[in-house]
């Protein structure tokens, strides 16, 4: 079993996330930043779904991994994709 963890916007990632998603938290983090939202207060929150991560932010958009393909899939809340 694998514990979870939670961290603000902008901090340091867990090194335990595959390159892909650590990557796709970069991305997510600098369009908020580019899209001016202050997400100051904002938290990431990983859980570990049979054996994958799985990480969520506060405004619902989820990072989703694939161990088949190794990538990641983000879907935002706000545009569903």
């Amino acid at each position: 079993m694998r514990l979870g963890t939670r961290w603000p916007v902008g901090s340091a990632v867990p090194p335990s996330l595959p390159g892909v998603v650590r990557s796709a938290i970069k991305a997510v983090e600098e369009e908020l930043a580019a899209d001016g939202v202050d997400a100051d207060t904002w938290r990431w929150t990983l859980t570990w779904l049979e054996g994958a991560p799985v990480v969520e932010l506060d405004d619902g958009t989820v990072i989703r991994y694939s161990t088949q393909s190794d990538t990641a899939t983000v879907t935002s809340a706000e545009f569903g994709e």
